[in-house]
């Protein structure tokens, strides 16, 4: 996928300008140049209204973590993450190393924590913290509450 990225855009751009040249002159130019700044821009407004909602919100915090983990997928990058929770993640890992690891929270404390390999999220793992055993809360239902044998 990085190769393809790294070479086969820019060829196929290279060819898509060099056949509107061919085709339509200078004009063809002006008209890939045109729809190539068009593309720039549309994903530079989605990263803007990508960060300026993730502003808003603590940084590592998210809704739901368990939603959060069902709708991760192996292979997305780490703004489209940062677009489902709507924050951006914890840094866990030192500055600059790979793999980074991220890490959003919720408000039971369970959380999600991302590993990315070269921008794409390479793994994952959901944590839910143990019920609190003073509370009461062992998971079972208390006796129903029935008619009683004579």
């Amino acid at each position: 996928m990085n190769l393809l990225r790294r070479f086969f855009i820019p060829v196929l751009i290279a060819l898509l300008v060099i056949a509107a040249y061919r085709s339509y002159g200078w004009q063809g130019i002006f008209a890939v140049g045109g729809g190539l700044i068009m593309w720039a821009l549309l994903h530079f407004t989605r990263l803007m209204n990508i960060m300026r909602k993730a502003a808003d919100r603590p940084i590592g915090y998210v809704g739901s973590a368990v939603m959060l983990n069902a709708r991760l997928r192996e292979g997305v990058n780490l703004m489209h993450v940062v677009a489902m929770t709507r924050s951006l993640g914890e840094l866990l890992s030192p500055q600059g190393e790979e793999p980074e690891r991220y890490r959003w929270t919720d408000g039971t404390q369970s959380h999600v924590t991302c590993e990315f390999r070269g921008g794409r999220l390479a793994a994952w793992e959901l944590v839910r913290p143990a019920p609190d055993a003073d509370s009461g809360a062992s998971g079972a239902l208390p006796p129903a509450a029935g008619p009683s044998a004579p």
